[in-house]
């Protein structure tokens, strides 16, 4: 009778320890995915920035007006530009712009020094540029930590450089490329369809920031280009809206040898 019943205490135990154990493995699994689903979800800080943004003007605008924008990015999506332009592993060509202060600036001499990134931002009138050279100021130490100069190519005028610099308190490089000449020379430059083009003329003036009428914008494009000039990180989206995460330009970065 004893026997038996030390056998039954014995069945019982290892029961429940096998019923703990698949519990405990049950609730790790589902820790592990709920950990595995917070990480695919969260957002980059710039791209919450952006998307707080992009609401708040689409909560503003008429449907005419976003049918309008959307109509625009499926031009420059379809107009090739994503094709053209330079990608990783290509050769970042030279070039020589002069920065708000009207000083010549090398791409080539920059390189000597270590790495480059490259960025285009549309111009001071677009608050998704503002917001994103805001972001890269606040980035600019740990660029810097990790060797590279940050340089920031706009199809504006030096006065309008000079008076965006100031207004977001740059303390990274802004060159004016006039008429585009380095953008086309790395194929991110496209022209806006008219019903855009009219709008941004109506609505700030494009051709004053930019000095000419021809209706041409880039591509809100980043690069990271090593000491060798070889593209290295390319972020490129026809959506003007849509930018290179900062953590993602260090992460490039620290992936130089």
């Amino acid at each position: 009778m004893l026997q038996k019943t030390t056998a039954i205490i014995i069945m019982v135990l290892a029961l429940t320890v096998s019923c703990q154990t698949k519990e405990s493995k049950k609730e790790s699994t589902i820790k592990a995915e709920t950990s595995k689903m917070e990480t695919t979800n969260k957002q980059g800080e710039l791209e919450a920035l952006l998307s707080k943004k992009a609401a708040a003007s689409a909560a503003k605008s008429s449907e005419e007006k976003k049918k309008a924008y959307a109509k625009g990015i499926e031009d420059v999506k379809n107009s090739g530009v994503l094709e053209s332009a330079l990608k990783v592993g290509d050769k970042a060509p030279n070039f020589t712009l002069n920065n708000a202060t009207n000083t010549p600036v090398s791409l080539y001499d920059e390189l000597k020094n270590g790495p480059v990134i490259l960025t285009w931002y549309r111009g001071g009138w677009c608050p998704y540029c503002n917001i994103t050279l805001h972001a890269l100021q606040d980035n600019l130490p740990e660029f810097t930590k990790a060797g590279a100069t940050l340089m920031a190519l706009t199809p504006e005028l030096p006065d309008k450089s000079l008076s965006t610099s100031e207004k977001n308190e740059l303390e990274f490089t802004v060159l004016s490329d006039i008429n585009n000449k380095v953008g086309k020379e790395y194929g991110v430059v496209y022209q806006l369809n008219s019903t855009i083009a009219s709008m941004y003329e109506k609505g700030f003036g494009l051709s004053t920031y930019n000095g000419n009428s021809s209706s041409e914008l880039p591509l809100a494009a980043t690069y990271v280009i090593d000491k060798n000039g070889i593209i290295q990180y390319a972020f490129l989206d026809e959506d003007y809206k849509k930018r290179a995460e900062p953590s993602e330009i260090i992460t490039a970065l620290h992936q130089l040898k």
